[in-house]
């Protein structure tokens, strides 16, 4: 992949995470939330500034938003039906509009009222973000601004998917069935993906620009083709709340965990340093996933490096996250078109420079937008997810007696 290419190529998806009370917070899940945000920046950090001859494959830390999200949303939704309660969905959606809506509105009425902000000049229909379908054929080159609320589009997804699903397999829950979901959906993106870069990708001779929108087309923006990251979330929140006895035994080897997950992320980085390869469209995202899921495992690990120790900045980091992903192109693209008249933007000092107008526009959309809105929700519905009793299963459900918590 071409220098310039990467240098513009949209790959972001942060995962606004659900407000959690400061003295609750998991001090491995910010890190490791602070370090995708951080890898997606270096993706999209001009040449100017960049300190290494090539680009590692940082455009990763997308993958690892995704398996975050599908950690915490898994988990708040599926947390009370191991308490033998069911949650408020309408509680569920009402929560997350407020938690991604305002911020994610006034940058959008920014980008559509004031050009000179855009990062280019072409943008999509405003009604493709309003409806969160602009990652469906979305073509980056002539529709780049603003390109990277593709990841949005595709936590929106879940947000609306996760919940039936949730609810459905809930009414008659059989690991059987679960594991033939599983099953299915890591088998349906293998198989896709294939079928997608043999059809549009292989086609295409000639590299650049031409081959490289349509790959991000066709398999890298689409949600049908980027759930592995998400359902790895899920499944390990279903593990430590269906499976209490395996969790604790797994998670008594955190740093064992991290190894292995380094490892595997190592491979992963490999295959993945040629984006548009058909290693990288049939396994690269898979092995990703499952390498960043082991992260996070190690995060949630009692006594692992990632859970132990408290990184200075990485709660700062992750509490900007969200603000920081909507906002860091346009920022760069600001720097460049008016900083740059006064202030070298190179080296180190350009690298200082960028970062600090990161932390000042993130800040200034939190503590103006994010935060007002997290205190109105936390007054109107509660810090707390709200759930009521759970419906009595239908008589002669097939309960699967090992999907049920575990005490033992």
């Amino acid at each position: 992949m071409s220098a310039d290419l990467a240098s513009t190529i949209p790959h972001i998806a942060q995962t606004p995470a659900p407000h959690i009370n400061p003295r609750e917070r998991l001090h491995g899940l910010d890190l490791l939330r602070t370090a995708a945000i951080l890898l997606v920046i270096v993706w999209h950090l001009p040449h100017s500034v960049y300190p290494l001859p090539w680009r590692p494959a940082t455009w990763a830390g997308v993958d690892l938003f995704f398996v975050l999200s599908g950690y915490l949303i898994g988990s708040q939704l599926m947390r009370p039906y191991a308490n033998a309660m069911r949650p408020s969905y309408l509680d569920f959606f009402l929560r997350r509009a407020i938690r991604i809506l305002p911020a994610y509105l006034v940058v959008l009425l920014i980008y559509f009222t004031i050009p000179q902000f855009r990062e280019q000049s072409n943008i999509s229909p405003w009604w493709k973000f309003l409806t969160f379908t602009q990652n469906l054929g979305l073509d980056a080159h002539t529709a780049g601004a603003f390109s990277h609320a593709w990841s949005l589009c595709v936590e929106e997804h879940f947000y609306l998917l996760l919940p039936i699903i949730v609810y459905g397999f809930m009414r008659r829950p059989s690991l059987m069935k679960a594991g033939v979901l599983v099953a299915a959906i890591i088998l349906f993106g293998l198989i896709a993906r294939s079928f997608l870069w043999m059809h549009y990708i292989a086609p295409i001779s000639t590299p650049g620009w031409q081959l490289g929108n349509k790959y991000l087309e066709a398999i890298y923006y689409p949600t049908y083709t980027r759930l592995d990251g998400l359902l790895v979330g899920v499944l390990l929140a279903a593990a430590k709340l269906f499976r209490p006895a395996w969790w604790a035994k797994i998670t008594s080897h955190g740093n064992a965990l991290l190894g292995a997950g380094t490892l595997i992320l190592m491979i992963s980085f490999w295959i993945c340093q040629d984006m548009f390869s058909f290693a990288t469209a049939a396994v690269g995202y898979p092995l990703l996933a499952a390498g960043f899921g082991l992260l996070v495992l190690s995060s949630l690990s009692q006594g692992s490096i990632l859970a132990k120790h408290r990184v200075i900045g990485a709660t700062t980091g992750a509490t900007l996250a969200y603000s920081t992903y909507l906002t860091h192109k346009a920022v760069m693209h600001l720097d460049q078109q008016y900083l740059s008249r006064f202030l070298p933007l190179e080296g180190l000092f350009g690298l200082a420079i960028y970062g600090f107008s990161f932390l000042i526009v993130a800040s200034a959309l939190y503590l103006l937008v994010e935060r007002p809105f997290l205190k109105l929700r936390d007054k109107i519905l509660g810090s707390q997810l709200r759930t009521s009793k759970r419906d009595p299963l239908p008589e002669g459900a097939n309960v699967d007696e090992a999907l049920r918590p575990m005490t033992t």
